[in-house]
Order: C-alpha cells, then structure tokens, then sequence
C-alpha cells in the first residue's frame, strides 16, 4: 500500500498510442490535483540525456539524472508520469501503469502524421506488434498495478479517463485521502 497523500500513475505505450493526451485530460477530470509530467519534454529541456541520435530523431537518455530529477517530484505522489517506456521508473513508484494499445495500422498512421521517419514508424510500429511495452510494465510490476487499455479512438480516450478517474476515487477510498 502506497505511503503517499495522492498517487503515482505511469500512462506508457508506444509513441503514438495517446499517452500525452490522456494525461492532460486525466490530470483536469482527476477528483484529486495531480501533476502531469511529460517525461520526454522533461528529458529535452532539462538536458538530461547523452547525446542525440540523428538518425533515430531521438535522444539517448541519461537514467541516473532523469531519475535524481524526478525522484522529489515522485515523493510526495500526485503525479502522472508520460513516457513511451516504464522499465527505469523504480518499483516502489508507480500506484498504476497504465499501457495503452493502439491497432498497428492506425498506429502507423498516426506517426506517419507527425512525419516520422519511415525507419522510426517501422520500429515503432513493430514494437507496438510485438507487444514491447505492454511486456516491460510486466516484467517490472506487480501484475495487479498494469493494466491494458485500447486507445484507438474517442471513446477509447473517454473510457479510459473514466476508468482512471474511478480507480483514482477508489485509491483514495482504500488510502483514505479526501479530495
């Protein structure tokens, strides 16, 4: 049972499953305050990466620093963590990992809209296929805090925020925290 006064949610998935989306709206619909962090930009502007990879148009993260950087945030809870992998987050972080899924060709379609490389939507697209992220939150979770969701389209996103909104509610039932 998590020691905190609000939760830790990790939103993971692919890039292009909607995981930034779902975070701001799940941070407005949220019975409780919670900061949405956007580990990507985070990564970006607070240097907190090796270098820059050219041809992958993305960059290779320092995970000693972005974790020291995120750590205080994390400590007190209510907060949404958004990022295309999960495994270097702690054990101990997250109350909920929540993968989003996403049908390859609509995945694909997507990434091709913010003209991604084709090589970047390949690898992208299989890793969504092979179910990469979806086996990382397993293999470094407790089972009963990952759980799947599709998020193919607005009511995807819908239900989904629902989903979390009421876990929310029953995570601070359970924690006995008002809102």
């Amino acid at each position: 049972m998590s020691t905190q006064k609000r939760p830790v949610i990790v939103i993971t998935g692919t890039p292009g499953t909607g995981k930034s989306t779902h975070a701001q709206i799940l941070a407005s619909e949220s019975p409780i305050p919670l900061k949405h962090v956007n580990v990507g930009d985070l990564v970006k502007e607070r240097g907190l990466y090796e270098e820059y990879d050219e041809e992958w148009q993305s960059y290779t993260v320092d995970e000693d620093k972005l974790l020291d950087e995120l750590e205080p945030l994390v400590a007190g809870g209510g907060v949404i963590l958004d990022w295309h992998t999960c495994e270097a987050f702690p054990e101990r972080w997250p109350d909920l990992v929540v993968v989003l899924r996403c049908d390859h060709s609509k995945l694909w379609e997507r990434l091709e809209q913010r003209g991604y490389p084709l090589k970047k939507i390949q690898e992208n697209n299989e890793a969504e296929i092979m179910q990469v992220v979806a086996e990382e939150a397993r293999a470094s979770y407790p089972t009963e805090i990952v759980v799947e969701l599709q998020s193919e389209s607005t009511d995807d996103l819908e239900a989904n925020v629902a989903r979390i909104v009421g876990w929310i509610s029953a995570w601070m039932k359970d924690n006995a925290v008002e809102s």
